[in-house]
């Protein structure tokens, strides 16, 4: 299988390996953003699915091509299908998720806090009686800080963002304008592909001159519920989880087989691998509509990726 495990490149500066995507940031203030094949659950690399880094960068590209009327965004240049040249930013301290359902399974979703007997959060009231995936009255956004050093996000209102100094009452209003912007056109969108956007994260950073500009990712399956839309009323009703691009096979078989925060992780069967692999492939075609066509150039990815960013190592 062809997969790209890791994407360290000598000739580029200023190397930082997250867990997914590795970054070269050039002197000039440009960022070369590598999405891998690389799979993270549990706080560690479980396995790489073939076409997983290729369908996350072109799934963005797509939206951030649809919405760049909406919002300014880091992308400067897409020099092969796993690679992303965007402006480095600053990024906001705030997580910003945008939610159209009362769904989720973390501990800071709407449904866990709904559940728990909770009815006003994140700046929000919501009724009493509201069931399960239940659609809300409008999409809300739900804040939260930026955990560092193994910390927990915590659930943020608008005033304790604007008094804990961590944005401006106008960033806040400009931000909250975008986000919920960007999250209508998305639902749009994906209405027309029979798909449900439910709710999606969203990362902002500011640029040299303090705009606000949209980073990271958009609208991709890592980063955004989906759901079938022809299977959602029948599961509403019955108090199910409508279909959707279920991914977690992976993560699901590691977790019924060791702790995956202490045991070393068994080999992971390849058919299972393929399964995931075929879901991102999927989700890429039903999304944006278009047939996914895998790039084999190069002996391996790795070798594709350097010769298409050969340009840049001169830049640093």
């Amino acid at each position: 299988m062809r997969v790209l495990d890791q994407a360290t490149i000598p000739e580029l500066p200023n190397h930082y390996q997250g867990k997914v995507r590795e970054n070269y940031d050039l002197p000039d203030g440009r960022r070369i953003i590598i999405a891998t094949d690389r799979l993270s659950a549990f706080d560690r690399i479980l396995t790489s699915i073939p076409d997983k880094g290729h369908v996350l960068t072109q799934t963005a590209r797509y939206w951030f091509e649809a919405t760049r009327d909406i919002c300014p965004n880091h992308v400067l240049d897409y020099p092969d299908p796993n690679v992303v040249i965007g402006r480095r930013l600053d990024i906001l301290p705030v997580e910003i998720v945008v939610r159209g359902y009362l769904a989720g399974t973390t501990g800071t979703s709407l449904l866990t806090l709904y559940k728990k007997g909770e009815r006003n959060m994140y700046g929000l009231s919501l009724p009493d009686g509201l069931r399960d995936n239940e659609v809300l009255p409008e999409p809300v956004i739900t804040p939260t800080s930026k955990a560092f050093d193994g910390g927990h996000d915590e659930p943020l209102t608008p005033k304790e963002i604007v008094e804990q100094g961590l944005l401006t009452a106008a960033q806040w209003e400009q931000l909250s304008h975008y986000a919920l912007a960007l999250f209508a056109r998305g639902q749009k969108l994906s209405a027309e592909r029979g798909l449900i956007l439910v709710d999606t994260k969203y990362e902002f950073g500011t640029d040299a001159e303090g705009n606000i500009v949209l980073a990271d990712e958009i609208h991709t399956p890592d980063s955004s519920r989906y759901w079938m839309a022809d299977s959602y009323r029948q599961a509403f009703e019955a108090g199910s989880r409508p279909k959707s691009f279920d991914k977690d096979f992976v993560r699901a078989w590691v977790a019924e087989r060791c702790d995956p925060y202490k045991d070393d992780i068994p080999p992971i069967p390849a058919e299972l691998i393929e399964e995931t692999a075929t879901v991102y492939r999927t989700a890429f075609e039903m999304i944006t509509g278009k047939p996914f066509i895998p790039d084999t150039g190069g002996v391996t990815i790795l070798d594709r990726i350097r010769d298409n960013l050969k340009p840049y190592f001169t830049a640093n």
